[in-house]
């Protein structure tokens, strides 16, 4: 009896642990209990990009930034060189007119040490060419050519005098003579027009308001002679063409008075001074009248 138990209770057993290694035989590789979980990297996000200015062409140093120097790059925003500037009309007009400190080459971002502002110190006198310098003459209307004179224009100036309010009397050739213009210097570079030192051809509030002072980058010498030019009479700017064409190099009269304008200065042409002679013949008489 007791055999007969033990023999149940073995074939129980053995068929519980047949069970139980038949259930881990079948059951799928793909369960969670089992197989460890492979988790997908982060999604990184790409690095903002921005719009930074570079050069458009080679800028040379001493260069007068304008707006057509620059176009704006694409690059990543941890690619931008400390200093740059950004794009927008803010980084434009923070350019426009600033002095150029070194070479660029082109597609180089400008840095703001690369550049000296209008408002920084020292901008004027980086602005002139060495051995110049830098004289205001005030202007209006019509000696400024309209309001139409722009910084880097050349121009010559012409002083026209009125003879007669300075002597205070009048000779015997006064109406032919009493007013004279001759030009006293030529291609005179224009690096200031008010407090504008630039042109961007873009600013038409600026092209309506008519300049009270230009500036004018002279010689020691020059500067002196347009400075007594001023006490003398009125200073006109003409100005030159930008092609740069040859002049003629015959020779010109330096002075110009009204008599050489206005042939009605001249006055009536007087009768020539003449000799008059009486001639005695015996008894006859006769006046002869030499001219």
């Amino acid at each position: 009896m007791f055999l007969r138990l033990l023999v149940v209770v073995s074939l129980v057993l053995s068929a519980t642990g047949l069970g139980i290694l038949a259930l881990q035989l079948i059951q799928p590789a793909g369960n969670p209990q089992q197989v460890a979980r492979v988790e997908a990297p982060p999604v990184v996000a790409p690095p903002p990009r921005v719009r930074m200015l570079v050069a458009a062409r080679p800028l040379s140093i001493g260069t007068l930034l304008k707006d057509e120097d620059f176009r704006e790059s694409e690059v990543a925003a941890d690619a931008v060189p400390e200093g740059a500037f950004t794009g927008g009309s803010a980084s434009l007009a923070e350019l426009r007119g600033a002095l150029l400190r070194r070479f660029i080459d082109p597609n180089q971002p400008v840095i703001g040490t690369d550049v000296l502002r209008p408002r920084d110190r020292g901008f004027l006198a980086a602005v002139l060419r060495p051995g110049t310098r830098a004289i205001s003459i005030g202007v209006d209307v019509v000696t400024g050519a309209s309001g139409l004179i722009w910084p880097g224009d050349e121009v010559d100036l012409i002083l026209t005098q009125n003879l007669q309010q300075q002597q205070g009397q009048q000779g015997p050739e006064s109406a032919g003579r009493r007013v004279v213009g001759e030009t006293i210097l030529s291609a005179v570079r224009v690096i200031a027009v008010d407090q504008q030192i630039s042109h961007s051809g873009t600013d038409a509030t600026a092209a309506r308001v008519v300049a009270r002072t230009v500036t004018l980058e002279t010689t020691p010498e020059q500067a002196e002679r347009l400075a007594v030019a001023v006490q003398l009479g009125r200073i006109s700017l003409a100005v030159r063409s930008i092609e740069g064409v040859p002049e003629a190099t015959g020779p010109r009269p330096s002075l110009v008075f009204g008599s050489d304008v206005s042939s009605a200065l001249t006055g009536p042409q007087a009768p020539s001074p003449s000799t008059r002679m009486r001639i005695i013949q015996g008894g006859s008489q006769q006046e002869v009248t030499f001219r």
